[in-house]
């Protein structure tokens, strides 16, 4: 599928290049939206194909859980218990040995371990920043303390042997409290899918909620504004990435240029780049796509289509990740997209994870209803791995 796209977007081009003075014709225009409506229909077949890989994989590495007849009291066995229990929370509504809070629809119960773990995993499968940035899981901690290198040190000195060093006053350290806060959400799954479906009841719980969080996650981790909620990748801030690493120089008004990518690209320091991604909406990759190097004589385009799973697209050499929540209005002075080391981008889950059980509420429709609750929060801990695009 990845080899027939990049034939695709081969034949793009060859229609662009022959028409004349690069002027398309309402015949080119239209071969062209027929064409490009494949390249996204095997853009996102793609994607599914990929994400099922990785489901499989995770189904054939995972054993079934089965809790013998007289467990012991070890570690392990209580684990597999409260898991069974949970099952059955989840299929019938019974809480007996499982940690609950009361209330008047099932109770809050504390998921345990390895359906958070499954979660998790289904949520960092989802969202590509979650998979890239760094994540710390908190105990009954409120909040954590992320150190920053406010000012750093002035250059070691050339000395003797018996001479004294030099000493610093330069080195401040500073530090960004992260509290995480909480998200929710509610789901409705068919009381009989729950007890027939060849997945467990867990899996089916965790692949609803994992994709309601994951959206909400997503808009924040790029655009919140850090008030109870993550400070996102393209709010300028102080506590975050400031405005000093926004990057103009070379684009338009309108667009982003080859120059203009160049100058994101070098604004980052080496040890940035070998980790470095771009991300763009996809209104942006569009336009990226016919950008040509702009050298005489060279056709080169700077956006080159992966052809072998697994392997992303790239745009001057580097990986990039497409999010339907990357701003998108080509009007001067606006973000547009964002490269960088998104290792650098903190993400903080606080533990317990509880879920909900509706009992009456979709009785009618043989439905039962679940409420997810987990505490998140995020931000950017060092604005020198980013550079945001900007138009000028």
């Amino acid at each position: 599928m990845k080899q027939k796209r990049a034939s695709l977007i081969g034949e793009v081009r060859k229609i662009q290049e022959a028409a004349s003075g690069g002027v398309l014709s309402a015949d080119d225009l239209s071969k062209i939206s027929k064409i490009e409506a494949d390249i996204d229909n095997l853009q996102k077949s793609v994607e599914v194909a990929e994400r099922q890989e990785k489901r499989e994989a995770e189904l054939r590495a995972i054993p079934e859980n089965r809790v013998t007849a007289n467990p012991t009291n070890d570690k392990e066995a209580r684990a597999l218990k409260y898991q069974a229990d949970f099952r059955n929370f989840l299929v019938r509504g019974e809480t007996r040995d499982l940690s609950a809070d009361t209330s008047t629809e099932g109770g809050n119960i504390v998921a345990p371990q390895t359906f958070v773990a499954q979660l998790l995993k289904k949520m960092d499968d989802l969202l590509f920043i979650r998979s890239l940035a760094t994540k710390i899981t908190l105990g009954e901690a409120a909040e954590i303390g992320v150190p920053t290198l406010d000012t750093d040190a002035s250059d070691a000195e050339w000395t003797s042997e018996i001479q004294e060093a030099t000493a610093d006053t330069a080195l401040k350290f500073g530090k960004r409290v992260m509290r995480p806060s909480l998200v929710a959400k509610r789901i409705k799954v068919s009381q009989k899918l729950l007890q027939v479906a060849s997945l467990n009841p867990e899996q089916i719980v965790a692949e609803r909620l994992a994709y309601k969080f994951a959206l909400t996650q997503e808009k924040a981790f790029l655009t919140g504004n850090g008030t109870n909620q993550p400070l996102g990748l393209f709010t300028a801030s102080p506590h975050g990435i400031s405005t000093s690493r926004d990057v103009s120089t070379d684009n338009t008004s309108s667009a982003v240029t080859f120059d203009g990518l160049t100058n994101a690209v070098m604004s980052c320091k080496q040890q940035y780049r070998r980790s470095g991604r771009w991300m763009f909406h996809r209104d942006a990759i569009k336009l990226i796509r016919k950008i040509k190097t702009g050298i005489s004589g060279d056709t080169t385009y700077v956006w080159q289509p992966s052809v072998q799973p697994g392997m992303p697209d790239t745009i001057l050499g580097y990986p990039v990740v497409e999010s339907e929540y990357v701003p998108n209005t080509f009007t001067s002075g606006l973000y547009v997209g964002l490269f960088g080391d998104f290792s650098q981008y903190w993400i903080v889950d606080q533990l317990p994870y509880s879920v909900q059980r509706l009992v009456e509420l979709y009785a009618a429709n043989n439905q039962v209803g679940f409420i997810g609750r987990m505490s998140t929060d995020a931000a950017p801990v060092d604005e020198l791995a980013f550079a945001r695009v900007k138009l000028g």
